[in-house]
């Protein structure tokens, strides 16, 4: 029971990174400014002085890279509810082969 709860959680994770990875960097959000013009990323390059970052941040390369990555989680989620069972039958085995160990090594 523990792996398949473990294993909701984990898709959860990946959808809800997913989706805010691949739609934050294209969009503004209930006001919050564009994605290279917030107050962190200000703030991070005033006080390092490289004004260069910020630019890089803001650039169309890194949103695409920012997008790829939660598009990676969204497929890394859909696989995992492809393959619930076989993933929540593989972590129950782990789970018992390292009680096992435990036992024998006692």
């Amino acid at each position: 029971m523990a792996a398949r709860i473990t294993l909701i959680f984990f898709i959860a994770v990946c959808l809800e990174a997913g989706v805010a990875l691949t739609l934050l960097p294209w969009i503004s959000v209930l006001g919050i400014s564009d994605w290279g013009d917030n107050y962190l990323l200000v703030y991070v390059t005033s006080q390092t002085g490289l004004p260069i970052l910020r630019q890089a941040v803001a650039s169309g390369w890194v949103r695409g890279a920012v997008t790829a990555l939660g598009v990676l989680n969204l497929a890394i989620a859909f696989w995992e509810i492809a393959n619930f069972n076989r993933s929540a039958q593989q972590l129950e085995n782990a789970d018992q082969r390292s009680d096992d160990e435990r036992v024998s090594r006692k």
